[in-house]
């Protein structure tokens, strides 16, 4: 799932490249993407983009027309270039020949490249660029919203205060956190609470703080509460800067390769604790953790199936 530091790094490169253009035309592949019918988004077609802006996990498009474009990426949505996606056709050609090449040699080539995702809206804008939509689960995550201001999308309006606004400060934090009679985890990741953190940075939250997942915020100690602020400003500002000027089509591995202890499993713990990186079933997904250096030893369940 996008978050934060990622959406940010979208947002910038989608700005630079979009800010003055005119939306030439608007090619919409999959119809429940947009989500406000009564403003299709082919009206956007003749307004000037004026700039690009994140909100938690979505950013907005605005508009010369007083409009603004909301997108929200979902579980699996994201964006590319529309070169992108001819050169990621392209590689996944390539892979796949030289998959079927090694089989009939009598091999197996596990790490073929999988297809690029669908497209499910496009916006082509004068002097050439082409903005596609993609998403890559099983059902449409991805959403499109014409609205006069961010505010109106639902998601947006109900945002908590977010850790990398510079203005962000510990009553902030305490606010969303100090005295909650629920697991810290859920609460980071709870947009209503604190806007951007999803399931990969509430690990690596979580780790930096040296403290369990499933412990509730009101049995959390002022020091436990002050390290667990510093590792939120600490860990999502840090990787908005390391993830800027990144190209869009490297965001994704960019992030996977910084995960100190999400998506870890198995390996050693970063920490030098001696401990092993394990899964722990929340919610209904699948989080890592380090037993030694957050959980006093204590291995957190792990659902099969």
């Amino acid at each position: 799932m996008p978050e934060s530091p990622e959406v940010q790094a979208l947002a910038d490169e989608l700005d630079s490249t979009l800010r003055g253009r005119t939306v030439g035309g608007v090619d919409v592949v999959e119809f429940r993407v947009t989500k406000t019918r009564g403003r299709p988004l082919t009206t956007l077609v003749g307004e000037r983009v004026v700039g690009v802006t994140r909100h938690g996990k979505l950013f907005a498009i605005e508009l010369d027309g007083s409009e603004f474009l909301v997108v929200s990426l979902g579980r699996h949505g994201w964006a590319r270039w529309g070169s992108e996606a001819a050169g990621a056709e392209a590689a996944g050609a390539e892979a796949t020949d030289a998959a079927g090449a090694a089989s009939s040699a009598g091999t197996t080539d596990e790490a073929a490249a999988e297809p690029p995702p669908p497209t499910l809206v496009s916006f082509e804008f004068d002097g050439g660029p082409v903005l596609e939509l993609t998403d890559a689960g099983g059902w449409v995550s991805l959403g499109c919203f014409v609205v006069d201001e961010p505010t109106e999308v639902a998601a947006i309006a109900k945002h908590g205060a977010d850790p990398a606004d510079p203005a962000f400060t510990r009553a902030h934090f305490d606010r969303a956190v100090a005295g909650r009679r629920k697991q810290i985890k859920a609460i980071l990741q709870e947009q209503e609470s604190l806007a951007g953190i999803g399931n990969a940075y509430s690990d690596e939250i979580l780790f930096a703080a040296r403290l369990s997942p499933v412990a509730h915020a009101a049995t959390l100690a002022d020091d436990e509460l002050e390290r667990l602020h510093e590792a939120t400003i600490g860990t999502i500002r840090s990787a908005i800067e390391a993830r800027s000027g990144i190209p869009i089509d490297r965001l994704k591995a960019a992030k996977v390769a910084a995960m100190q202890v999400h998506g870890r499993t198995g390996e050693p713990c970063p920490g030098g604790c001696g401990g092993e990186i394990r899964d722990f079933t929340f919610a209904s997904t699948t989080a890592q953790y380090c037993p030694e250096c957050q959980t006093g030893g204590e291995i957190l369940p792990l659902k099969a199936g």
